[in-house]
């Protein structure tokens, strides 16, 4: 079966669900815990303080349930492998609403506890096939919800890096779908199989064109853990620095990657 005609990962909604409740649960009780100190300090984001980037989360929750409240649209108009690809012409105008955001509340677990319970309820009464207008393009409210677990996974590991001593913890569905949804990414954006991607235990792709396998140990393979990936996936390190820190083993003439990434930032 080609790339191109393989199934899309099916997500448990249940899960899926749980997973971005928890997470974001895990970030609120952290950063109650962060002092005024700490909040000033710089993230690795540009010249967002920690404050802006905790502000920041819960916006990831808080579009759930804005886009809800609005009229639903008529039809679809984003796959899963294709929102990564459509973050990007956002960057900016998140840039600005964040350090508004940020502000503009203060109080930070207030902030928290409203998009926690607007989240909550929203979820209460609405179907995973309700279709959502996120700015990025319109998808199903259960593949939106995906694309949560990313925002959730992502900003935890910034604030885990910009704080020392801080360390969030990362709910094992959240980590397991963020690292799905970007692999799948990269197999969309570069199809074949000439090239093998083991993110255990949570994925393998195929990609590149190339010679294919059918049997044995593929032509070339790649192989890290999910963080790491993340962080490749999205920026936050580069290819050469994952090579050398030994964080990312690369073997056969189709395994160098760095033009293919990141995928989003």
């Amino acid at each position: 079966m080609s790339p191109a005609k393989k199934r899309a990962r099916v997500y448990d909604p249940v899960k899926i669900r749980a997973a971005v409740l928890a997470q974001f649960g895990n970030v609120r009780q952290a950063v109650r815990t962060l002092t005024p100190g700490q909040l000033a300090g710089p993230t690795r984001l540009g010249d967002w303080t920690v404050r802006d980037l905790a502000a920041h989360v819960t916006t990831a929750v808080e579009t759930v349930s804005r886009n809800l409240e609005r009229e639903e649209p008529a039809k679809a108009e984003l796959t899963l492998t294709e929102w990564p690809f459509a973050t990007a012409t956002r960057a900016a105008d998140i840039a600005d609403g964040t350090r508004e955001l940020a502000a503009a509340h203060p109080d930070l677990d207030a902030l928290y506890a409203r998009a926690g319970e607007r989240l909550a309820e929203a979820l209460d009464t609405a179907p995973g096939d309700r279709l959502l207008a996120a700015r990025t393009g319109t998808m199903t409210l259960a593949d939106y919800l995906v694309t949560r677990t990313v925002e959730l996974i992502v900003h935890t590991d910034d604030l885990n890096a910009a704080v020392p001593g801080l360390d969030i913890p990362h709910d094992r569905q959240a980590l397991a779908a963020c690292t799905r949804l970007l692999a799948d990414a990269l197999a969309a954006k570069a199809p074949g199989g000439s090239t093998e991607v083991r993110i255990p235990p949570y994925a393998v792709v195929q990609c590149v064109e190339g010679p294919r396998h059918t049997r044995g140990t593929p032509p070339s393979v790649v192989e890290t853990d999910p963080l790491t990936w993340i962080r490749l996936a999205t920026g936050r390190v580069a290819w050469r620095d994952a090579l050398q820190a030994a964080a990312l083993s690369a073997s056969g003439e189709r395994a160098d990657l760095s033009g293919l990434l990141p995928l989003m930032s």
